[in-house]
């Protein structure tokens, strides 16, 4: 399984990881809502459990995901500071663009 994560939102993820409350967590990408051929995302900080898989990324964050869902497969985080600012979570290898 593969996942991406963008500078901009490395810096943000870094800083929430470097809180002493969230030491020994790691970041997890979670389906909140799947429909047809795509989902929509959110994250959480958690610890891997024996049905996740721990992906390691070019930007040092190792991110959770759950082995068996392949929506999950191939994740890109980013993080947008316009229009609105806040995490942004699209799976360009499953077609979702987070254009709609």
């Amino acid at each position: 399984m593969k996942a991406k994560i963008t500078r901009n939102a490395a810096k943000v993820i870094k800083r929430e990881l470097d809180k002493e409350e969230n030491q020994g967590k790691a970041l997890r990408v979670v389906i909140t809502h799947a429909h047809g051929d795509h989902a929509h995302y959110g994250l959480d900080l958690d610890t891997a459990g024996e049905n996740d898989v721990v992906v390691s990324t070019d930007k040092e964050i190792d991110v959770i995901l759950e082995a068996n869902q392949p929506l999950l497969d191939g994740v890109k985080i980013d993080y947008l500071y316009l229009p609105e600012e806040g995490f942004v979570i699209t799976n360009p290898s499953q077609g979702n663009h987070g254009d709609h």
